[in-house]
């Protein structure tokens, strides 16, 4: 059995509540294929994970479209909801995480959409900001060890391991511009 049949069997099995026998199949997609995929996550049937979805990590706040390809080593993670401090609550209790529920999540969970025709490269980690939704648009490529903390537009492509604006070359810089100098260390 592929792992995406057995992913989605776990799914099918979470959403009518048979929450053991959703986890004791993904924790044998786990031992088989090398991957954690959460069976909380809402899959379309199509969904295609490279290289029998080794090592690919899926959070169960995470919606994925149609025809979507995951590749290798791909950690698509939601992370928790924004804390909010209630009012009227006493800052710390005896346990010094403050009255009950004081210390709680309470804010909206944070979510990953990824749209139809997505395709994402080996070795991706996507990180939903706390308390938000990152959404990957519609036909979207998204380059091999990309990390992405953001919305991608649809249709756009995105590489880079650490995304950073690189300035525009001035008028008439060329080959025969002068190389910035490298500061250099001494060997201790």
């Amino acid at each position: 059995m592929s792992p995406e049949r057995l992913w989605l069997t776990a799914n099918s099995l979470a959403e009518r509540e048979h929450w053991l026998l959703a986890f004791c199949l993904k924790q044998l997609n786990s031992f088989l294929y090398h991957n954690s995929l959460a069976p909380g996550a809402s899959v379309s049937p199509d969904v295609f994970l490279g290289h029998n979805s080794m090592g690919i990590v899926i959070s169960p706040n995470v919606e994925i479209g149609k025809r979507v390809t995951i590749w290798h080593n791909v950690t698509l993670t939601a992370g928790r909801a924004a804390k909010r401090a209630l009012k009227g609550a006493p800052s710390s209790g005896a346990d010094g995480r403050g009255a009950a529920g004081a210390g709680a999540e309470q804010g909206p969970r944070s979510r990953i959409i990824i749209e139809d025709g997505v395709t994402i490269g080996a070795n991706v980690v996507v990180i939903a900001p706390r308390g938000s939704t990152l959404r990957i648009g519609k036909g979207a490529r998204i380059g091999a060890g990309t990390v992405l903390t953001s919305d991608v537009p649809p249709g756009s492509t995105v590489v880079g391991a650490s995304p950073r604006v690189l300035p525009r070359d001035p008028p008439g810089a060329g080959s025969d511009a002068e190389a910035p100098e490298i500061e250099q260390f001494e060997q201790p």
